[in-house]
């Protein structure tokens, strides 16, 4: 009998101890919308390289909360240690004010509570970005200038979400936070989170990359509604060449020029330069490949899975994270939006010889955002191709997100 009813404590603290007993509705919503996330990455392949450690990193932390818990520092006297069993001796002996003598006895972390600090920190960001540098061609956009206006066009849904934000009751630096998720930067939105609001950190976070990886949803639909056929089927001349004198020069003016005027957007456009000088340069080619494949991709599971280690069930179905959420998505929406209008007034400037679409590539979704403008193009025309046409307004979006996140925060910090 004794045999028995140990077996059954035994079994008693294994249910208590297992989620099962521990996990609420919340967190298996949460791992349902993993599942689906899963499925968008494998299946559609939806941005994969994102949105699969993310959707694993939430299905975890939904199933594990601990794998995110924060250190956790208390004092204990001898006489707690010995009755938990515990050495004195493997602790630290601390005096206090009183006279007392206290044990610091200090509880680790969970694993993805240290890999988060690069994200909270704001370290990830700029070195994701120096991976996008190294692996950008610029030459697009120096071919065509012009793009820089479609770029920033595409930033003016920030603008319009930010004061919508207000409005609706969020503080100044929520609503800052809020609004760059609509330049569809993931790191950029982690970079000005982490320095307005680090507190919502979490969902805006999985909202922006999110948002990135749904691109092939999300802006097709907008595409179509704002533009015609025939402006869909506009065929672009030739870009012109770009000798390798002007890809090296061209980092180097715009990181003096942004860090002068935008010191704040320093620490982002100075580590995409960085890695576009590297990759043009042509002396630093193991540094170049570097930067383009192991740290990129290193940084990106890390920053992929603790991002989705930020969405925990108990604290991501809640009213202002769902409206972040959503408010996040008309950022993004309106965003696309205005690149494809302000595309449309170049068609007319230039009397038909601008494709519109190219201006949805505005955002900062590279190359995710080209891709499609050259496929929603070539749906209309086979023979369109877009694609290099698409890629100076994508650069340009991320040069302007970058400026867009560093004057949010000159402003609002």
């Amino acid at each position: 009998m004794d045999i028995f009813s140990q077996l059954g404590e035994i079994i008693k603290e294994l249910f208590y101890s297992s989620g099962l007993a521990t996990l609420q509705w919340e967190n298996y919503v949460m791992i349902a919308i993993s599942f689906v996330l899963m499925f968008l990455a494998i299946k559609k392949q939806y941005e994969p390289l994102l949105l699969l450690p993310i959707a694993f990193g939430m299905m975890l932390v939904n199933i594990f909360p601990s794998i995110m818990g924060n250190p956790v520092t208390q004092f204990m006297t001898e006489e707690q240690l010995l009755a938990a069993n515990l050495d004195p001796n493997a602790y630290i002996k601390t005096t206090m004010a009183d006279g007392s003598v206290v044990y610091n006895v200090t509880q680790n972390g969970g694993l993805f509570y240290y890999l988060y600090q690069g994200v909270h920190l704001g370290i990830f960001p700029p070195l994701i970005f120096l991976g996008i540098g190294a692996m950008t061609d610029f030459g697009p956009l120096i071919a065509n200038p012009k793009s820089f206006i479609l770029g920033a066009a595409a930033q003016i849904g920030i603008f319009i979400t930010f004061i919508g934000a207000i409005l609706l009751g969020f503080q100044t630096n929520e609503a800052g936070s809020i609004a760059i998720i609509g330049g569809a930067d993931g790191p950029t939105a982690i970079f000005v989170t982490s320095k307005l609001s680090p507190e919502l950190l979490g969902p805006i976070a999985v909202a922006a990359y999110s948002y990135m990886a749904l691109v092939p949803i999300i802006q097709p639909p907008i595409m179509r509604l704002l533009t015609t056929k025939k402006e869909r089927s506009i065929v672009m001349g030739q870009l012109r060449p770009v000798s390798k004198l002007e890809k090296i020069i061209f980092p180097i003016v715009v990181v003096v020029l942004v860090a002068i005027l935008l010191p704040d957007a320093a620490p982002l456009v100075g580590m995409l330069m960085l890695g576009n000088l590297f990759k043009e340069s042509g002396v630093v080619d193991r540094i170049a490949k570097t930067a383009q494949n192991e740290l990129m991709n290193i940084v990106t599971i890390f920053l992929g899975v603790t991002v989705g280690a930020t969405a925990s069930g108990t604290l991501f179905l809640t009213p202002k994270t769902l409206g972040i959420i959503a408010l996040g998505l008309i950022a993004f929406c309106l965003g696309t939006a205005c690149g494809v209008l302000f595309g449309k007034i170049m068609c007319w400037a230039t009397k038909g010889k601008v494709n519109p679409l190219i201006g949805s590539a505005g955002v900062s979704a590279v190359p995710m955002a080209a891709r499609i403008s050259q496929k929603v193009g070539q749906e209309e025309n086979p023979a369109n191709f877009l694609l290099m046409h698409a890629m100076g307004p994508n650069v340009a979006g991320v040069i302007g997100s970058a400026v867009a996140a560093g004057v949010l925060i000159s402003v609002l910090k």
